[in-house]
C-alpha cells in the first residue's frame, strides 16, 4: 500500500514549465526596455511560481489528535504526541532531502540545531531564548509536491495563549484543518472559532478524530453537521482515525487504511488546496504579465503613431500629457486615494477599538452577573475558564473583523487606479503570538472554606453578648447567670452572627472577584488596542507603498512614452521606416504575451 495516494497537482511540470517560459519572456522584454522596476515585478512572480510551498495549518483545542494526525499522515514520528500539552511550540514540516531538525529563535538570533532522535522533548525555551517555531525537514511522497504542514499548539483562553498566534497563522495559511474529536459535540468556543477560520481562510476543513476510541462518533459527526448548518458554515466535515492509520501503514492494510478516512484528506488537498492554488497561481502570473505588457507597449505604440502619422502622434502626445498629469496628481500627499486611505485607517482604528471594548464589556457584565449568582470562591476556576474562553473568543472575533475591514479599505483605494482585486497586496498582519503575555493572569480569589474552629469562634463571639444579656435579665428573676434562657438565646444570636459573618464574607468575595475580572479585561482591552493600533499602522504603509509603487511605475510608463513619442517627429525618413519596423516587431511580439497571457486567464485576448 502507498504511503499516500497520489496528490500531484492540477499544474503538472509541464504546465509550470509553460509559466516560467511566460514569465522569462516578459522578464526579457522589461529588461531589453530598460523598465527594472517591472522586472523586478515579474522576478517576484517567478520565484512564487518556481516554488510553490502551500502551507496547511493544523489547529484544534488541547488533546485532540492534532499531532498525531500530521503523524499518521505522513506516516512519520515528527510531532511531539502525548496525553498532556506536548507541542509547546509551533511545529512547521517540510520536504527535505536528509531528515533534520532545528528551532526558530525570536528576533534575528541564529537557530539551533536539534537532533532529531529529540524531538519529543522541544522546549519553548532554548539556552534562554524564546523560541518561535520548530523546523523539520523529512523526505515524504507528500510534502515533496511543495505542500508544508503546521502543527500548532493547542489554542485557548489566557491560560493558553496561543489563540492570537495562531490566528495570525491562518490569516497567510493556504489551507486550514481544525481538529476536533469524536468525544462529544462542538461546544460554543469551538463553533465561534471555526466562524473566525472560515473568515481567514476558506479553503478549510475540520476533521473529527479518534473515531476508533469513541463507538458513538457517526452521532457525533451528525450532530457537528447539523451545527455547522444552523450556523451557516460550509465546511467539509471528515471523520478520521489515525491510529487505524498508523495501523494500516505498518501492516500495509488498504482495507484498514479505507476504514481510517485518510482517502478524504488526500482528496480535499488534492482538490480544493493544490488545484485551487494553482488556478490561483496562474491568473496572478496572468495578471503580472498582462500588466507588465501593457506598460511597455504604452511606450511603442505611443511612438508607433508619432512616426506613422505625426499629426496623430501629436494627438497622442496631448493624451499622455493628461495622463501623467493625473498620474503625477496620484503621487502627491493630497492624492484622494491618499485621503480615502488616511481617512479610512482613523475610521477603522476608531471602530475596532470601540468593537474590542464593546465586546469586552459585554463580557465583563456577563461575568458579573454570574459572580452575583453563585458563590465565586467554590466556582473561580469555573469561572475563569470561562472568562478566559469568552476573552479570547471577543479578541479572535475582533481581530478577524478588523482583517476584513482592512481588506476591504485596500478595495476601496484601488477603486482610484481602476484596478481589479488581483492588483491588491497581500495585507501582512505582524507577528501576534505574543499578544496577551505582558496580561497578569486572574488574581486568586480566597475559597471562602472556614475551619470548625474559626465558626466555633464566630458562634461564640455573636452568642456572648445574647447570654450576657437574658443572664443578667433573668437574675433579677432570681436565676443563675447562666440558665436555660440564656444559653438559647446566645445560640439564637450566635447562629445569626455566623450567618450574618457568611453573608459579609460572600459579599466580599463577589466584589473581590468583580474587581479582578475588571482588572483582567481592562488589562486585556490596553494590551490589545496598542497591538491593534500597530498592525494598523503597518497595514497603512503596506497599502502606501503598494500604491505609491503602481502610481510611480504609470508615471515612469508615460513619461518614457512621451519621450519616444516627441523624439520620433524628428526622425529622418530612412531611420523612420527602420524604426517602425522595429516597433513593429516589438509590437507583435508583445501582442503575443498579452494573448498567451489571456490564454492562461481563459479569457479573450
Amino acid at each position: 500500500m502507498q504511503q499516500s495516494p497520489d496528490t500531484q497537482r492540477s499544474s503538472d511540470p509541464s504546465r509550470r514549465r509553460a509559466l516560467l517560459d511566460l514569465i522569462d519572456s516578459a522578464i526579457d522584454r522589461s529588461r531589453s526596455a530598460g523598465r527594472n522596476d517591472l522586472t523586478d515585478r515579474l522576478t517576484a512572480a517567478r520565484t512564487k511560481v518556481s516554488d510553490p510551498r502551500l502551507r496547511v495549518v493544523v489547529v484544534g483545542g488541547l488533546n485532540q489528535g492534532k499531532s498525531r494526525f500530521v503523524n499518521a499522515l505522513l506516516g512519520l514520528e515528527v510531532c511531539s504526541v502525548g496525553d498532556d500539552e506536548t507541542t509547546a511550540v509551533a511545529t512547521l514540516v517540510q520536504h527535505g532531502h536528509e531528515p533534520s531538525a532545528e528551532l526558530v529563535p525570536s528576533g534575528s538570533a541564529p537557530r539551533i540545531p536539534v537532533p532529531f532522535d529529540d524531538l519529543q522533548q522541544v522546549a519553548p525555551r532554548s539556552a534562554g531564548r524564546d523560541v518561535d517555531r520548530l523546523e523539520v525537514s523529512v523526505p515524504s511522497p507528500l510534502l515533496a509536491d511543495g505542500l508544508v504542514f503546521v502543527d500548532t499548539p493547542g489554542v485557548g483562553g489566557h491560560g493558553n495563549p496561543h489563540t492570537a498566534a495562531t490566528l495570525t497563522l491562518l490569516a497567510t495559511a493556504d489551507a486550514v484543518f481544525v481538529v476536533s474529536d469524536a468525544s462529544q459535540e462542538f461546544t460554543a468556543p469551538e463553533m465561534s472559532f471555526l466562524r473566525q477560520v472560515q473568515t481567514l481562510c476558506p479553503a478549510s476543513a475540520v476533521l473529527v478524530t479518534k473515531t476508533d476510541v469513541y463507538p458513538h462518533w457517526r452521532a457525533i459527526v451528525d450532530a457537528d453537521r447539523e451545527h455547522l448548518q444552523r450556523a451557516g458554515l460550509d465546511l467539509p466535515l471528515l471523520p478520521v482515525s489515525s491510529l487505524l492509520r498508523e495501523y494500516a501503514l505498518r501492516t500495509e492494510d488498504a482495507s484498514l487504511h479505507r476504514e481510517s478516512g485518510f482517502d478524504a484528506i488526500y482528496d480535499f488537498l488534492r482538490e480544493q488546496v493544490v488545484a485551487r492554488n494553482a488556478d490561483s497561481a496562474r491568473l496572478s502570473v496572468a495578471h503580472d504579465v498582462k500588466t507588465v505588457v501593457d506598460h511597455l507597449a504604452l511606450g511603442c505604440e505611443s511612438e508607433l503613431a508619432a512616426l506613422r502619422d505625426p499629426e496623430s502622434g501629436n494627438a497622442a502626445i496631448e493624451d499622455l500629457n493628461r495622463a501623467r498629469a493625473a498620474t503625477e496628481a496620484l503621487r502627491t500627499r493630497a492624492a484622494r486615494w491618499q485621503i480615502t486611505l488616511s481617512d479610512g485607517i482613523a475610521d477603522l482604528a476608531a471602530d475596532i477599538d470601540h468593537d474590542l471594548r464593546d465586546r469586552l464589556r459585554t463580557v465583563t457584565r456577563d461575568a458579573e452577573a454570574s459572580v452575583d449568582e453563585c458563590d465565586p470562591g467554590k466556582e473561580w476556576p469555573r469561572l475563569g475558564q470561562w472568562l478566559a474562553e469568552q476573552v479570547a473568543e471577543s479578541v479572535g472575533d475582533n481581530f478577524v473583523w478588523a482583517h476584513e475591514r482592512a481588506e476591504a479599505l485596500a478595495g476601496k483605494v484601488a477603486e482610484h487606479f481602476a484596478l481589479d482585486d488581483d492588483s491588491l497586496p497581500s495585507l501582512h498582519l505582524g507577528d501576534l503570538s505574543r499578544l496577551l503575555e505582558p496580561v497578569e493572569n486572574l488574581s486568586d480569589l480566597e475559597s471562602g472554606r472556614i475551619g470548625i474552629g474559626q465558626k466555633v469562634l464566630v458562634g461564640m463571639k455573636g452568642s456572648y453578648g445574647g447570654v450576657l444579656m437574658f443572664g443578667l435579665v433573668t437574675t433579677l428573676m432570681g436565676m443563675a447567670l447562666v440558665n436555660p434562657i440564656s444559653v438559647g438565646a446566645g445560640v439564637v444570636l450566635g447562629t445569626k452572627a455566623y450567618r450574618d459573618d457568611k453573608q459579609v464574607r460572600l459579599t466580599k468575595r463577589r466584589a473581590d472577584a468583580k474587581n479582578a475580572i475588571r482588572k483582567f479585561t481592562d488589562d486585556v482591552s490596553f494590551q490589545v488596542g496598542k497591538e491593534s493600533k500597530d498592525r494598523l499602522r503597518l497595514i497603512q504603509r503596506q497599502l502606501r507603498d503598494h500604491f505609491t509603487e503602481i502610481a510611480e511605475q504609470t508615471l515612469r510608463s508615460l513619461d518614457e512614452s512621451l519621450d519616444a513619442a516627441r523624439q520620433a517627429a524628428t526622425v529622418q525618413e530612412q531611420e523612420r521606416r527602420r524604426r517602425i519596423g522595429e516597433l513593429d516587431m516589438q509590437v507583435a511580439e508583445l501582442g503575443r504575451l498579452r494573448s498567451r497571457a489571456a490564454e492562461l486567464a481563459g479569457v479573450q485576448a
